[in-house]
C-alpha cells in the first residue's frame, strides 16, 4: 500500500500532459494510472497541475559566512514556495568560498542543517585552487564554478585563460562540467574604469560598460577552451539572444555547451532597470527589449537548455548609492521563476524540462527531475487559474527586496512535495530542515 496518493491532478509527464493519480512509497513515486489503490493518506488534486519540483541549479545562498545576506534556511523556503524541491549552491558568497575540501565540508554541514529542500555544492574555479579539484571532486561536488570577469569578491578572483584551460582539462578527467560566467574582463573592466574616471557613474553608463559583445567574446574563448580539453561546459545566465546563437554556433563546432539563462532576463529589460534602480541591477545587465525578444525566441524553439534564478540578494544598505557601478549586483528572484515560466505560451512540458528535466540529465542527478516511477517525489501543485500580485510580505527570503514585487502572476503554487513530505503549502512552509546533499552519478 502506498503512503500516499495525489487524486485526479493534471500530470506534466516528460512527454505529454494526462490526468491521473499518482502514487507515492518511501519518498518516491511508486505508480502513475487511473484510479490506483488506495491510501491511508491522500490528496485531492482535481483541478490542479503538477509539475516536478523546480530543480535551481543557480543559487548563492551565501551560508556559512554571509547569511546576513540569506542563508539557506530562508533561500530554500522561498524555492519551495516558488515549487522548487533542489536547489545548486554556488562557491561564493559563501565564507569561505568553496575552493577546497574542508570549505566543502564546511558548507554542507552549514545547509544540511538548515535547508529544507535537497542541495547539490558547486566547487570553485580559480587561479589559486587548481590542485584542490580533484579533492572536490571526490566530495562530491556537482560541478566547477569559474568567473572569466571580476567576481566582486577578492576571495574568489576570475580565472585567467590559462587558469581556465587547465581547469577544464582536470575537469574532463574528472567527468564534471565547468560553468563559467561569460564575461570579458578586458572589456568590462576597460569601460568601467573609463566611466568612472571621467564621473560617468549612472545606470545608463553602468549598461554601456558591460556590453552584449563582452558576453559573445567570453562565450566563445570558453568553447574554445572546453573543445580543445574535451570539457563539458555550462554558460551560466546567458543575458541576450545574441549570447545564445553564439553558444549554439559553438555547440555545432563542437563544443559540448549547455546554455542557462535566467527569468529575470525573460521578464525585465534595461527599461526596467532604469525605472526600478538598484534592485534589479546583475551582471550581466538587463538587456534590449530587441535582445530580450530573441532570447525569447531561442526559449521557445527549444535551444535554452535551462532557466534558473541566479538569487544574489544583498541587504538594502548594499543596494543603495550613487555610484552604481558600486551597487552590488545580484537580483533576489527564487521565488518567481517558475511563476515567470507559467505566464508565458511555454507548454508545461517544455517548462518541466527547463526547470526539472535537463538540470537533473545534464548534472547526472538520475533520481530527480521527472514525474516518473522510480523518481523522488519531488512535485509542485499549482492552481493554474489562481492569480495574486506578489508582495514583500509574501517573500520568504532574508530581505523583502525583489524586483518582482508588485507584479501579478497566474498560476498559484498550492503545495510543493519533497520526497513524498509536504515542505510548504498554501502559503505556509511546513518543514524545519531534512534536506540532503546530492552528488553526481559518476561513471
Amino acid at each position: 500500500m502506498p503512503d500516499l496518493i495525489i487524486r485526479g491532478g493534471t500530470l506534466v509527464l516528460e512527454d505529454m500532459i494526462i490526468r491521473a493519480d499518482l502514487a507515492i512509497e518511501d519518498g518516491r513515486i511508486s505508480g502513475i494510472g487511473p484510479a490506483l489503490p488506495g491510501s491511508p493518506d491522500e490528496i485531492d488534486a482535481t483541478g490542479l497541475t503538477i509539475l516536478p519540483g523546480m530543480i535551481d541549479d543557480h543559487v548563492h545562498f551565501n551560508e556559512p559566512g554571509r547569511s546576513d545576506w540569506e542563508g539557506a534556511g530562508t533561500g530554500s523556503s522561498a524555492l519551495a514556495a516558488g515549487g522548487g524541491t533542489t536547489f545548486f549552491d554556488m562557491p561564493l558568497n559563501s565564507t569561505p568560498c568553496t575552493l577546497g575540501k574542508v570549505d566543502f565540508e564546511n558548507k554542507r554541514d552549514a545547509l544540511t542543517q538548515s535547508s529544507i529542500t535537497d542541495f547539490a555544492l558547486w566547487g570553485g574555479l580559480t587561479p589559486g585552487n587548481l590542485d584542490s579539484l580533484d579533492q572536490l571532486a571526490e566530495c562530491g561536488v556537482i560541478g566547477f564554478k569559474a568567473f572569466m570577469s571580476d567576481s566582486g569578491l577578492p576571495e574568489f578572483p576570475r580565472a585567467d585563460d590559462l587558469t581556465l584551460s587547465h581547469g577544464m582539462r582536470t575537469a574532463a578527467r574528472l567527468g564534471l562540467p565547468v560553468a563559467v560566467h561569460a564575461e570579458s574582463e578586458e572589456l568590462t573592466k576597460a569601460l568601467s574604469h573609463r566611466a568612472v574616471a571621467a564621473g560617468r557613474t549612472g545606470i545608463r553608463d553602468y549598461l554601456a560598460s558591460r556590453p552584449v559583445i563582452a558576453e559573445v567574446e567570453a562565450i566563445r574563448r570558453a568553447s574554445l577552451y572546453a573543445r580543445e580539453a574535451g570539457c563539458k561546459l555550462h554558460i551560466v545566465h546567458i543575458s541576450s539572444g545574441t549570447g545564445v546563437a553564439t553558444a549554439l554556433e559553438e555547440r555545432v563546432a563542437g563544443t559540448d555547451i549547455s546554455i542557462e539563462t535566467c527569468a529575470h532576463y525573460l521578464f525585465f529589460t534595461e527599461d526596467d532597470l532604469l525605472r526600478l534602480g538598484a534592485i534589479a541591477k546583475c551582471a550581466p545587465p538587463l538587456r534590449s527589449t530587441a535582445e530580450q525578444q530573441r532570447l525569447w525566441r531561442h526559449v521557445s524553439s527549444g535551444a535554452v537548455d535551462v532557466i534558473a534564478s541566479d538569487h544574489s540578494p544583498a541587504p538594502q544598505s548594499m543596494k543603495t548609492g550613487d555610484n552604481f557601478f558600486a551597487v552590488w549586483g545580484g537580483i533576489a528572484g527564487v521565488q518567481s521563476t517558475l511563476a515567470v515560466l507559467l505566464n508565458s505560451v511555454l507548454p508545461l512540458p517544455r517548462i518541466a524540462d527547463l526547470i526539472a528535466g535537463f538540470p537533473a540529465r545534464r548534472f547526472a542527478i538520475p533520481q530527480k527531475g521527472q514525474l516518473a516511477v522510480g523518481r523522488d517525489a519531488d512535485l509542485v501543485l499549482i492552481q493554474p487559474r489562481a492569480s495574486y500580485k506578489l508582495k514583500n510580505s509574501d517573500l520568504f527570503q532574508r530581505h523583502g527586496l525583489s524586483p518582482y514585487v508588485g507584479s501579478t502572476f497566474r498560476g498559484v503554487v498550492q503545495r510543493t512535495i519533497l520526497r513524498g513530505q509536504t515542505i510548504f503549502q498554501e502559503g505556509t512552509i511546513t518543514a524545519q530542515a531534512g534536506g540532503k546533499l546530492l552528488t553526481p552519478l559518476r561513471a
